[in-house]
Order: C-alpha cells, then structure tokens, then sequence
C-alpha cells in the first residue's frame, strides 16, 4: 500500500473530508476490459463454434468428378479440378494441432525417418503454441489452414468462415512468417463424402484462392482402435498413391506415434516417397503434362507479421486471465471454506462457553461509567441516543458527556433541552469525530469509558452488560453487539444480514483467536489506562475505531466481544449513503493496517497481537472480499460457456454454505432465520456494490489518496418490535 499523501485532502462545506463518488469510469473500462478478454478466451476455445451437423444434404449439386475424383480440389472461377498424387506417392497429414505435448512427438519420429509431412493447422492453438509450428515450418514441414477455432463451417455465414481462415493466416504469419494456401475443413473426410450442404464452403474456399484438402485413407486413430489398424486403416491399396489422415492433437496420441514410427519405413519397403501435398500436387500436374508448378508457404509481409503477433498476445493474454481467475476461484473457495470451519469451530465454542451456567467475566463490575457521545448534526436521532444512555440500569451510575463538534443543527440545544441530570453537553469548535471523543475522554470523571455515535440506542441493560467483562483485569477494550434498527426496507435487511455474519460472527472468532481488530464507534468500551497507554484517538485513519483497537491490542491488552450489550442503529437506505459508508470503512481499514505494518516484526505482545491480526484481517477482510467477484465472473461465464449444470451446482453450493453460515450466526444471536428469504436476492445486487467498495478502495490505498468521511443523513432511528423503546426502560 502506498504512503498516504501528505498534501492537504479535498474539503467539504465546513472544512469536512469528502468522500469522493463511485469512479464509474474506472470501473467501467476495467469491466469492459475484461469482458473483452473473457470474449476472446470463449472464442479461442471453440464456444461460439457450432458443432457438427447429422444431417446428410444429398449430392445433387456436386459434380460427379468432384465425387469420384482425387482428394486435391482446385475451383476457380466456378471451374473445378480434383487431382490424385502418383503411385508409390505419400503424403502424411495431421490435423488439430499443434500440442505441445503430441505435435513434438509426432515431429521427431518424422526427423528420424527423414520425411516430411503436412500439418493442418488450427489457429487458436497455433496462437497458444506458435513455436511449435515455427519449428516444424523450420524443418520443411508444410503448413495448411484447419480453421481458427474447428467450427461446422456449414452452418457459419460468409463472413465468418472467412474470419476463420483469415485469423489462421494470421497466426501462421506470425509463427512461421508464411503464408499457405492449403485449406482442409474440419469434419471433412474423402471426396465421396461432399454433400450438398458442404458444396458450398467449397466453392467460397477456392474463391479465396484456396486448395482444397481431403484425404483417400483416413488412419482414425480419434477412436484408439489399436497400431495394427491404424496401420491397415492408412495403408493404400495396391501401389497407389494417397494423402493419408493423421491427428497429433485432440487426445492421448500415443497410438498415432507408434502407428507411424512403424508405417513410414514398411512403406518405404515398398518403394514409396514421401511428400508434403504441394510437392505431390506438383507431381501430379507434371505427369499429367500441365506447365504449372503450385507455390505453398510464400513469405508472409510486416503487416501480416504485426497482426498476427497482435491475435496471438490476445489470445495467450485470454488464456493466462482464464487461468488465472480459475486459481483465483480455488483461492476463494479454500479461504471460503477455511472461514466457514473457523467460524463452526471456534464461533461454536465461544457461545457454548458463555452460555455455560457457571460462566461469568468475574465479580460484577460496578464502577461508574462515562458515555461520550460525539455528534456533528445529528437532530435526528440524538435525543433517542442520550435518553437510552441516560436510563441505563447500570447500578455504579452512568455519566453522559455528549461533545458537540461545531453542529449547525441545534444538535446541542436538543440535548441540553431534554433536562436530564447525567447529561453533559460540551460545545467545540468542529474538528472531526477523533477530536471529539479525546475531548470527551479528558473530561469524563470515571475510568470506565463508553463511546457511543450519537445515532446509536442503547437498551436498558447494555451499559452494565458492556463494561462486565472489565472484571477481567486483562480486558482494555470490549465490542458490543450493533444491531440494526431500521429493517424495514431491502437494503437494510440486507445489512441486518451482513451486521449478524460479517460483524457480530467474526468477533466471536476474532476474540478466540485473539486478534480483535475493531470495537465499532457504535458501542465499545475501553478502560482509560489502556486508551492513555495507546495514544488516544487520532485523525491518521478514517476508521479510528479500528485503529485505537489494533493499538490497544498491541499494547497486550485483551479486546473481547460481549454479545448481550446490544445498540441499535440507523442503517443508510439509499445505495449512495451506504456507498459513502462501506468506502469510508474499508479505506479506513486498510490504512490502519498500512500504519499498524511496522509492528509485524515487534516483538513480544504487539508482534504476536499484530501478526495475527493482520493475518486474518488481509485474508477475510481484504484478499477475500477482493477476489470474490470471480465466484460470479465465473459463474456468469460458465452458464453461457461452460457446463451449465457444472456451473450451477457449484453456484448453489457457495450459496448453501454461506446460508449454513447465516443459519448459525442468526441461531447465536438469538435473530429470527425468517428474513434470510433476502439473502439469494444478496448475491445480485447487494454483493456486487460491496465488490466496487472494496476495488475502488484498494485503488485509492495503492496510489496514495487520503480521503475523509462525510456525514450520512439520518431520518431518526424507529424502534423495531424486537427493540426497546428508548424513551422508557425495558
């Protein structure tokens, strides 16, 4: 993570930080991005390419000569002539390639017999493995055209067969620096076999200059039927002559390498040469007595060079994404998993134990409390917040000190109108929400010390409830269970979801680990000495409620969660405040972890304490909020792709586990399971916003911004049937 900048940040009105909008730009441009890259990996992998039709189209069309005629087929101008190689002529062919695994096989059992042999070519993997074909072009071997990405070309418009054959061009030009004239479609066997369905690709192949391929053996070595009949499927009749049908790619072909190893010198014996097409195309016509000699593998010009490297990074670049993302969704669903166990395990026993009969934090805790409540405009809601904290039954008695930091709402004069004698109201001038509670905390009278935000309602019991486990002389800080009051709309059941797993789950296991990273502003408790030993609170970050907790916890105090103090708070309800909030919080996180890095080597309590924090903090609070929008990428890509029922078992596995998860963290805190009826609705609009919160917040820490908070608007937090009235104790 970059230094924060030291230059002054961008201001609102009165001197407050402003937390910039979405960068809709950025994000935009990065999604396109690699929506294009995704395109070109589904292209590159044949998942536009249609696949082979059953259906026979008749032989009406074909000329009888083309159907009886040789495997070589010239059209011109509509004029079509078919040619066979000589006797005692053969020319090997293989098809699919290159592999990087069969190809170089194929290749060195060629280089030992010393013949050469003719490879059709399939430009996506001549892109995945251009050196293969750049090897083979180096040793004499011809190259011909197989179609980029293996489609049914029957089915495809003009424009895309051409597409086809020109982006193979490209590749080979590229690769091998040569251009070919050869061409052999996929699914094509023998010239008996044209249909009137293929008659056409035919035509607008020779209209593009190209020499039709076919064979007059076909090795079948596809089906593995074993090296004795692949060799007697391949071995012409009598002494004629033959292009014969090889494959070094599609499959396991150690069959095929085998088959010819022994074939190339049983033919020999039989007084056969061997041939690439041209070279026999070539001798066909010189017998025949035709003064013309066929060109193949001319030189390719700069353009077509350029070009063709320019499809070939696309597609390597596409498949490394691919690759990748798919390493990525395993790193997800291991941190998914291990999370989940974690939570099982340690979250399970942390409310067996305190729910255990004889467990208790020690004596009761008995010491007054003084509760600062910072506030900056909060009209709203703040008279609901001082007469919670104000009737607490907290039997050492309780001290309200609300720091107004420079209101223009009347935010003071509302607390001070309400007349309650453990109420004090301080005027400052506004200075932000770290200055506000280090002036509460120097002016509060008690060692025990409550900070509240001034939206927050407090229950009855939560203040003494809070402050219990200060029994432990350990203790320097304790969480409290933030709940959220307002469920009425979408939005906020879902952060009612999010509040009961996300936060009020993981501090559970965070405090069995012993690696608490925040008490939330909303409700939390810390002992003086320990907020003295810390520093205090500080403007350094924009969450400081993470940062004087990691401190606290560095300084080998234990920070604890204590699950029965509940405070209920005002959720945002528009996507635009919870925005604001959720960037403000992960920025802020981030950069207490960025200033608290130093200590990773300490020694003693704080490298122990920040060791694990930061541990568990990068894993489940950044790394794997960052990366789970693969599960969808994925998951979006393999509906359209890839195996649809693959990718939709895996989806509603991910999303049966994280309902496990929320049927047990709901179970712990004593929530009803009824509203979690949203959480499928979650995953398609609510989770996506959180992936932008946690992108552009990485964004703004890698390249240095410094960035402020900005008050959300409140409308007055309404008690929920299932939360005590704060004007009244309960």
């Amino acid at each position: 993570m970059a230094e924060p900048s030291r230059q002054p940040p961008r201001r609102g009105r009165r001197g407050r930080r402003v937390v910039p909008p979405p960068s809709w730009t950025l994000l935009g441009v990065l999604g396109a991005v690699l929506v294009g890259v995704l395109m070109v990996g589904a292209y590159a992998n044949a998942s536009f390419a249609p696949d082979r039709r059953q259906v026979q189209g008749g032989q009406h069309e074909v000329p009888d000569s083309v159907t009886t005629g040789g495997p070589i087929i010239s059209i011109t101008d509509g004029q079509h002539r078919s040619y066979r190689l000589p006797p005692r002529t053969i020319a090997l062919t293989f098809d699919d390639g290159p592999d990087p695994v069969w190809t170089p096989e194929v290749r060195r059992v060629l280089d030992a017999h010393r013949v050469p042999a003719t490879f059709f070519v399939v430009g996506s993997q001549v892109a995945r493995h251009p050196e293969l074909v750049r090897e083979l072009a180096a040793d004499g071997h011809e190259i011909g055209v197989h179609t980029f990405t293996h489609p049914d070309l029957t089915v495809l418009p003009g424009w895309r067969r051409r597409l086809e054959y020109d982006q193979t061009q490209l590749v080979i030009a590229s690769a091998a620096g040569v251009r070919t004239s050869l061409i052999r479609f996929p699914y094509s066997s023998y010239a008996a076999s044209i249909d009137d369905l293929d008659w056409p690709v035919f035509n607008h192949a020779g209209d593009l200059g190209y020499l039709n391929v076919l064979n007059d053996t076909d090795s079948r070595d596809w089906a593995l039927p074993g090296v004795d009949q692949i060799l007697a499927n391949v071995t012409p009749s009598g002494y004629s002559g033959a292009i014969t049908l090889w494959h070094d790619a599609g499959g396991d072909r150690a069959e095929t390498v085998a088959a010819l190893d022994r074939f190339i010198p049983l033919m020999k014996e039989r007084g056969y040469r061997f041939v690439t097409v041209t070279e026999g195309l070539n001798l066909a016509l010189a017998e025949a007595g035709v003064d013309h000699r066929v060109e193949s593998g001319l030189a390719a010009g700069p353009d077509e060079r350029w070009r063709g490297r320019m499809l070939i990074w696309a597609v390597q670049g596409a498949d490394r994404t691919l690759g990748l993302l798919g390493w990525i969704f395993v790193a997800v669903g291991v941190l998914t998993v291990g999370r989940t166990v974690l939570l099982f395990v340690l979250a399970g026993r942390h409310a067996r134990r305190r729910r255990a009969k004889d467990w208790a934090w020690g004596p009761p805790v008995t010491e007054p409390v003084s509760v600062i409540v910072p506030a900056y405009n909060e009209k709203e809601g703040i008279a609901a917040a001082v007469r919670s904290l104000a009737g607490g039954d907290h039997p050492g008695g309780i001290e309200v000190i609300v720091v107004d930091d420079g209101s223009t709402d009347g935010t003071a004069e509302i607390a001070e109108g309400l007349g309650l004698p453990n109420v004090r109201v301080v005027r400052k001038p506004n200075g932000g929400k770290p200055s506000a509670l280090n002036t509460g905390v120097a002016l509060a009278r008690h060692e025990l010390i409550v900070m509240v935000d001034g939206d927050t309602v407090f229950e009855r019991d939560s203040v003494r409830r809070l402050v219990q486990p200060f029994a432990d002389p350990q203790v320097g800080a304790v969480a409290g269970n933030v709940k959220v009051g307002n469920r009425d709309s979408l939005i906020a059941k879902w952060q009612h979801i999010e509040y009961v797993i996300g936060f009020n789950l993981d501090r559970r296991l965070y405090e069995s680990l012993r690696c608490m990273s925040t008490v939330p502003g909303a409700i939390g408790a810390f002992r003086r000495q320990a907020l003295t030993y810390a520093g205090g609170m500080t403007d350094d970050t924009l969450a400081e409620d993470t940062d004087i907790t990691m401190a606290i916890g560095r300084a080998g105090w234990n920070v604890v969660y204590e699950e029965t103090a509940r405070a209920w708070t005002e959720a945002p309800t528009t996507l635009g405040q919870l925005w604001k909030q959720r960037y403000r919080w992960s920025y802020g996180t981030m950069q207490a972890m960025w200033k608290h890095r130093r200590s990773l080597t300490d020694g003693g309590a704080s490298g122990r304490f920040t060791r694990r924090c930061l541990l568990f903090l990068s894993l489940f609070g950044v790394l794997l909020p960052l990366l789970a929008p693969v599960i969808d990428l994925l998951a979006l890509y393999g509906l359209f792709f890839l195996d649809r029922t693959a990718t939709a078992v895996a989806w509603l596995v991910m999303l049966g586990l994280q309902m496990l998860t929320a049927a047990v963290a709901f179970r712990l805190d004593r929530e009803k399971l009824g509203v979690l009826w949203v959480l499928p609705l979650q995953q398609f609009a609510y989770r996506q916003l959180m992936y932008l919160v946690m992108i552009q917040s990485m964004v703004t820490a890698l390249t240095g911004g410094r960035l402020g908070w900005q008050k959300l608007r409140r409308t007055g937090l309404t008690p929920t049937p299932s939360q005590p009235s704060a004007s009244a104790p309960s």
